[in-house]
Parts: structure tokens; C-alpha cells; sequence
């Protein structure tokens, strides 16, 4: 998985991670608690 783009919405509980490529194509959308932000990244 390649990633060009990553935006976080960051919440106190619950993380919405938003990945993009180079052609701007949705490559991973994921809904992260607290405690996996970690292992993701």
C-alpha cells in the first residue's frame, strides 16, 4: 500500500484515518481507538 496522503481526524476517543495514492484514489479508510493509533503507523 502506497499512501501519498494521510489525513487524521482526531477526536479523544476515536481516530478517522483517511489514506489517498498519487491519483488520488481512496486506498484506506479506517475508524482507530486510542490505544491502536500506535501499531498503525
Amino acid at each position: 500500500m502506497k499512501l501519498k496522503r494521510i489525513g487524521i481526524d482526531l477526536a479523544k476517543q476515536v481516530f478517522q484515518i483517511h489514506g489517498v495514492d498519487s491519483h488520488e484514489q481512496v486506498i484506506c479508510r479506517k475508524q482507530l481507538k486510542r490505544a491502536q493509533m500506535f501499531n498503525f503507523f
